[in-house]
């Protein structure tokens, strides 16, 4: 009976701190998503979107990620007297230490590269993750999206010394969000 009692009152507290957490993560999922927004991508933003005068990420929008409409993919706009110049979105590459995460900056007008930066990654420190330095990303500027790979893929872009998973995983994002805007630009062009 003992036993009894003791399975019937484990079940209980460990049904009730799944209740709890489950409750929990549904009330903290928007605030660390707010949290994301304004401390990760917006630096990145603001890195990218030197003309606007508009805040990129209480203007964002979700489009219907191209070949998978259940999915989205979040649109930053950057305005400049409410007129559209660009925009950005996230994209990822598989690099050494796991995902590298690139916002990709894009100039309606000349359908070109702005600028990239990447927001997140766990590639080796000093090495790896030379891939956020200016050094690097600087290449990405004003680029056709069809010349934003690496040199040995026929790009323009040079890689990093030691670094490659890193610089093909940076690359392979501007590809993913190059696709994407080209799916997306005449929606794109209409949202805003």
């Amino acid at each position: 009976m003992e036993i009894v009692r003791m399975v019937v009152v484990l079940s209980a507290i460990t049904g009730l701190a799944g209740f709890v957490l489950s409750g929990l993560k549904v009330w903290t999922t928007p605030i660390i998503e707010e949290q994301v927004l304004t401390n990760v991508q917006g630096p990145a933003l603001k890195q990218i979107f030197l003309q606007g005068d508009n805040d990129p990420i209480a203007d964002r929008k979700k489009l219907p990620m191209p070949g998978n409409e259940d999915e989205t993919i979040i649109v930053f706009p950057s305005l400049k007297g409410g007129k559209l110049q660009a925009v950005a979105m996230e994209a990822s590459g598989k690099g050494y230490g796991g995902d590298v995460n690139v916002i990709v900056g894009f100039d309606v007008a000349a359908d070109n590269l702005v600028g990239i930066s990447v927001t997140t990654h766990k590639e080796t420190p000093g090495l790896g993750s030379r891939i956020q330095e200016p050094a690097f990303t600087k290449q990405f500027k004003a680029k056709d999206p069809a010349k934003a790979a690496l040199k040995k893929d026929g790009g323009d872009i040079d890689a990093i010394s030691g670094a490659t998973f890193s610089s093909i995983a940076a690359a392979d994002a501007v590809k993913q969000a190059a696709g994407w805007y080209a799916a997306l630009k005449d929606t794109i062009k209409t949202t805003w």
